[in-house]
């Protein structure tokens, strides 16, 4: 695929779902930052922000298939990844598969589920598989978690645990709309609803070899050594009581990957990364007496961390 080409199925997607919701651009490009880079995303904030209409507006940009999983405290394991069940017309077991068998999965209000469910998640999202009754069954590709959550003080919520959250390359904030924005979508939703009409703006091959484009993507020395300085800071804070994983490194590698293809580069810069640091780094971090997850909190401690350390000139950016 061409750079041209490339740009005009980016560009498909964005203003297909920029019919539908409004002021959200950032948001949307950190979605389309997952999906390239085959990683699942976290939208958390409190209910009514647009979590779910985003969600499912990327994904019926996609000429893919999605299924959504409503996730309440009754839910269990086997409702999520399929179960196999006796035909007695035909006298033997059967798979029925659960929702995870599709292409954009989307896991609304995860949150709000025990778990021992949200653990059914763990393999699929890390392996791209599912194993029942002891046969593993590939997922096909691609594949992505887009999850919502509601914030952890909420009423009837269950925070997911550490190695739920690092499977995550992304969590995300919608945020409140402005005033203009809010004026804009009572407009908009008033005669109906936008998202009844969307039509996909790109096939599920068309994913596949954007996806197998950002491994391409350069990344000199410099930016490598930029990262492991920020991730290596992380694990040495006096407030931070667990800092960024190996895996959460190779995850904010990717990303920037993503982002740089996206903006029309074949060559990552340090603005990519730096540009990832909340979105990817912040649910990744435990800090010292506060509560786990507290993003608030992580996301300028991680700020204040990554502006001591020294953005390097970048040669290859220079040559090119």
């Amino acid at each position: 695929m061409d750079k041209q080409s490339l740009e005009r199925k980016l560009a498909a997607v964005v203003h297909n779902v920029n019919e539908v919701v409004v002021g959200k651009e950032r948001v949307l490009e950190h979605l389309l930052i997952g999906l390239l880079s085959s990683g699942h995303v976290i939208l958390e904030d409190v209910p009514g922000t647009g979590k779910t209409l985003l969600a499912k507006s990327l994904a019926k940009s996609l000429d893919c298939q999605m299924r959504r999983i409503q996730f309440t405290a009754d839910l269990l394991p086997s409702d999520v990844t399929g179960i196999n069940f006796y035909n007695q017309q035909a006298g033997r077991f059967e798979l029925r598969q659960g929702p995870v068998f599709s292409n954009v999965l989307l896991a609304d209000e995860l949150n709000r589920a025990t778990p021992r469910t949200q653990s059914s998640l763990l393999e699929c999202m890390e392996e791209r598989q599912v194993t029942i009754d002891g046969v593993t069954y590939p997922l096909e590709s691609p594949f992505m978690v887009i999850a919502t959550q509601n914030p952890i003080d909420n009423h009837g919520t269950f925070p997911l645990p550490e190695a739920q959250l690092d499977r995550f390359m992304m969590c995300i904030s919608m945020g409140y709309p402005t005033q203009e924005e809010e004026r804009a979508i009572l407009r908009r939703f008033t005669s109906g609803n936008p998202l009844e009409s969307l039509a996909p703006a790109v096939s599920q091959k068309e994913i596949q070899e954007l996806q197998a484009i950002v491994p391409t993507v350069h990344v000199s020395e410099e930016v490598y050594d930029y990262l492991i300085a920020i991730v290596t800071a992380t694990r040495s804070h006096s407030e931070i009581s667990f800092g960024v994983s190996p895996r959460g490194s190779l995850q904010l590698l990717k990303a920037a990957q993503a982002r740089a293809l996206i903006r029309g580069r074949d060559f990552v810069v340090p603005d990519d990364v730096k540009a990832l640091i909340r979105p990817v780094l912040a649910h990744r971090i435990i800090l010292k007496d506060t509560f786990r997850g507290e993003a608030n909190r992580a996301g300028p401690l991680l700020d204040k961390l990554v502006a001591d350390i020294p953005v390097p000139t970048e040669p290859a950016l220079e040559s090119r």
